[in-house]
């Protein structure tokens, strides 16, 4: 069932991004064969008071998840918009994907019920300076078919990272920083795997600027930790918020076909 009525759709807000962020990319979700067109329909029915059920979404990731303030910015404007709905977010700072492929990790996320699945990683993967694509592809594989056989029928969504540096010291030098050129390769691998097995995407890479101007927006606009991996509050509110435009842009569309 679709909406078929542009009263329902909801004014998407604007955000207020830094002067420093220039040549943004499409902050759009990526679902290629309707795989939320289902949990859509569910908020859709909580929204208009018919459905009362709370609405499961559970956020998996690393530590960019574990520090809570981006899945809790977006959970937080979903539960104002919607109402009955929660927000988890499960993450472990260090962690791979193949982290969370672990028979009682998966059964702890199965066992939150969720409606919805978000699985945030390459961050980490894109650190290590031997990265395999191909051995990235097949982790990926294998906890999404672990999650499947837990949780049938449950769509679930991936983000990439949003960018990061690596870092060197030479003798006697101060520490330099260089944008890591392996994210944007993990990006693509993700997108790869989202669009060959079902999945929705959202690439935060691409439309905080993609390979040209993502790590320099934010680098720019003062937004990253000293590591030049991590983030400020500010900058995780601002992710948090991008994801939830898109969310919301998404219901949008669901609720206008």
């Amino acid at each position: 069932m679709v909406c078929g009525q542009r009263t329902d759709t909801l004014p998407v807000p604007l955000i207020a991004l830094p002067a420093a962020f220039r040549q943004l990319g499409g902050n759009e979700l990526i679902d290629s064969v309707g795989i939320l067109k289902p949990f859509w329909e569910k908020l859709r029915m909580l929204r208009l008071g018919i459905a009362t059920d709370t609405i499961r979404i559970v956020h998996v990731g690393d530590s960019h998840i574990r520090g809570h303030i981006f899945p809790e910015t977006t959970g937080g404007r979903l539960q104002q918009t919607f109402g009955a709905l929660s927000y988890t977010d499960v993450g472990i700072n260090g962690a791979f994907c193949v982290t969370f492929t672990r028979p009682e990790r998966v059964a702890d996320i199965a066992a939150l019920r969720p409606d919805l699945v978000i699985l945030s990683f390459g961050t980490n993967e894109s650190h290590n300076r031997r990265y395999s694509s191909m051995l990235h592809y097949r982790q990926m594989d294998e906890l999404v078919r672990m999650l499947r056989d837990r949780l049938p029928g449950i769509p679930m969504l991936m983000t990439t990272p949003p960018g990061s540096y690596e870092s060197f010291r030479q003798r006697r030098r101060r520490r330099t920083y260089k944008i890591n050129p392996r994210t944007s390769v993990a990006v693509q691998t993700i997108r790869r795997f989202a669009d060959a097995n079902g999945l929705a995407v959202w690439d935060m890479y691409e439309a905080f600027g993609g390979v040209r101007r993502a790590c320099l927006n934010w680098r720019e606009a003062g937004l990253m930790r000293p590591d030049h991996v991590h983030y400020l509050p500010e900058g995780y509110v601002l992710q948090g918020e991008m994801f939830y435009r898109a969310l919301l842009k998404a219901y949008n569309d669901y609720c206008s076909q």
